[in-house]
């Protein structure tokens, strides 16, 4: 097969269709965008599953005045029954499983409390007394809760006790299923790239099918009719997976690392290592893309 004479054959039918190609570039360029950003989100959520799971601390909520439930039937916890919270923290059940614990009083909830909701009219209503003096308990593995949790419930003077793992679990839940959203997106742009990229090359075939008759009459093999073809639709597809890539790169770089880095200093994120991982997946998904559609849809138009 003459390498120079398919390459001209593939460059003729781009430009004879270069209003094809160019739609070609864009639909493969936003739906592989949509794939790359989709990867990107969910090595996000991962980073900060790790990151924030790790440091997910168990809350020892004791009563106060106005806190309803049978364990607080007295009112406001006692020093006493604080003791005896700590010396369940310190006893040799549960010690073992404590990384480090510390005590949150009325006054140091307050102040929390008014950094966190700062400008918010909800800071002028509350006093110390209605927020929770609280332990924060570090354990050593976080996925063993649910021992302190138990151990802890139903003692009088505690509210309650809660994992903060559970909010995260929520948050990562809204992060996955806005992920999936752009999987199931760019799943569809990648269906329509591949029917996009077949009628292109059947259009190709078509407007040069007194060529390709002469071409089989001299005796041309299957092969060297079809690669021209092939070859187009692999060309426009990574032109698109090119741009898809350059515009993950931009994303991390100028939003993620920029913008977001500079707001969001006590998060881990998503770096160029990342983006640089995403964009050799991109182009192989747009070439492989590109050949089997292109492959499909001369074979069919030629029947060969």
């Amino acid at each position: 097969m003459r390498l120079g004479l398919v390459l001209s054959e593939a460059a003729n039918g781009l430009r004879r269709n270069a209003s094809m190609v160019v739609s070609v570039v864009l639909v493969t360029f936003i739906s592989l965008t949509f794939v790359g950003a989709a990867i990107l989100m969910q090595m996000q959520i991962g980073q900060m599953k790790n990151f924030w799971y790790d440091r997910a601390q168990v809350g020892i909520y004791m009563c106060t005045a106005i806190s309803p439930g049978e364990t607080c039937t007295a009112g406001e916890a006692s020093a006493e029954q604080i003791d005896a919270v700590k010396a369940q923290l310190v006893s040799p059940t549960l010690a073992p499983f404590i990384d480090k614990y510390y005590f949150e009083t009325h006054d140091q909830a307050f102040e929390n409390f008014k950094k966190q909701f700062a400008g918010n009219p909800v800071a002028d209503y509350v006093t110390p007394d209605q927020l929770n003096q609280t332990f924060w308990v570090n354990l050593k593995d976080p996925s063993q809760s649910d021992v302190l949790v138990e151990s802890l419930s139903g003692i009088p003077g505690v509210e309650n006790v809660a994992d903060q793992r559970k909010y995260l679990d929520q948050i990562f839940s809204v992060l996955n299923v806005a992920s999936y959203t752009a999987i199931g997106i760019a799943a569809l742009m990648l269906v329509a790239a591949a029917l996009l990229i077949a009628t292109t090359i059947r259009l190709s075939a078509f407007s040069r099918r007194r060529e390709l008759g002469i071409m089989r009459l001299v005796g041309a093999s299957n092969r060297f009719i079809q690669t021209p073809f092939i070859l187009e639709g692999v060309f426009a597809a990574l032109l698109g997976s090119l741009l898809a890539g350059g515009a993950i790169v931009a994303l991390v770089n100028w939003f993620v690392q920029g913008y977001l880095g500079e707001r969001l200093k006590g998060f881990s994120l998503v770096g160029m290592q990342d983006a640089l991982v995403v964009v050799p997946i991109l182009l192989v998904v747009g070439a492989v893309l590109a050949a089997f559609s292109a492959n499909f849809a001369i074979t069919r138009y030629l029947k060969v």
